[in-house]
């Protein structure tokens, strides 16, 4: 799986008349250079203003937004838009990114906080289905994938799908590490997290559509489907573990690297890989 900001159109960022020296730049030397690196600066800046904007067009005209709405947002005119995104995709996909970093920034610590397993999965829960609250249209926009302008194909990802396997590896091997920990087969970790992470995203779907309870509600209901199945296969091994007491060697979740690819890897709190 690609990094978050490998999503934007590498295109997007290009500087007018490439090709063409700007006058003072021949030779490559470095005054060129740092002018080329100021204009690069300028313009990631520049985008991100516009994709605030765009959040902010978001919550006044739900997901059905289009240029015409973050230009003004934006204070802007749309041919100042298409100099920074190539259309509406490598908007829609710009505002998946800030999607991702949202969650992410809400949902690790919460996988990661040093609690008891019930109050470590109600607040992870919590973390995901706060930020449904907050910015439910962005949601929906990612998760329609309407992506008119273009195809779904290697340029234009499913964010939402993304950003699931993304935490179902991270669970994953959070779950793997508890198993070996217990000495109960791993293997069993990957379909689990899958599973449990399918089902929070279906909820949280249902949930958004309908809002028949409190986001207190709906987290504490599933909050108590999750602990069920972890404490009936513990039991099935033998295990007893204390729902409100932490466990000794508390498991967090660490994100290497590797190429291109965002591997999760687990370690004892407080050790740094």
């Amino acid at each position: 799986m690609r990094c978050m900001v490998d999503r934007v159109k590498q295109g997007s960022d290009k500087t007018p008349g490439k090709g063409t020296p700007r006058s003072g730049t021949q030779g490559g030397g470095k005054s060129g250079d740092a002018r080329r690196d100021r204009w690069r600066k300028h313009r990631i800046a520049r985008r991100a203003e516009f994709v605030d904007a765009a959040l902010e067009a978001l919550e006044e005209h739900g997901p059905d937004l289009g240029m015409e709405h973050v230009a003004a947002a934006a204070g802007v005119t749309k041919p100042v838009l298409y100099r920074h995104f190539e259309d509406k995709a490598d908007l829609y996909l710009a505002l998946g990114d800030r999607g991702t970093e949202i969650l992410f920034e809400r949902l690790m610590p919460a996988i990661n906080t040093e609690l008891a397993p019930v109050p470590r999965i109600r607040m992870a829960l919590d973390a995901f289905f706060t930020v449904l609250e907050e910015h439910p249209n962005l949601y929906r926009l990612l998760a329609r994938r309407r992506f008119a302008d273009r195809p779904l194909d290697g340029d234009v990802t499913d964010v939402v799908a993304e950003d699931k396997a993304l935490i179902a590896n991270a669970v994953t091997a959070l779950l793997g590490d508890y198993l070996r920990m217990f000495n109960v087969d791993s293997g069993a970790a990957e379909p689990w997290a899958h599973g449990v992470v399918g089902m929070v995203h279906n909820t949280g779907e249902w949930w958004l559509a309908k809002r028949t309870m409190s986001r207190d509600a709906v987290v504490e209901y599933l909050t108590q489907i999750i602990w069920a199945a972890i404490d009936g296969l513990a039991r099935q091994h033998g295990i007893r573990i204390d729902p409100d007491r932490p466990v000794d060697a508390n498991k967090i979740v660490q994100f290497n690297r590797s190429d291109d690819t965002d591997v999760p890897t687990t370690d004892d709190a407080g050790e740094a890989r």
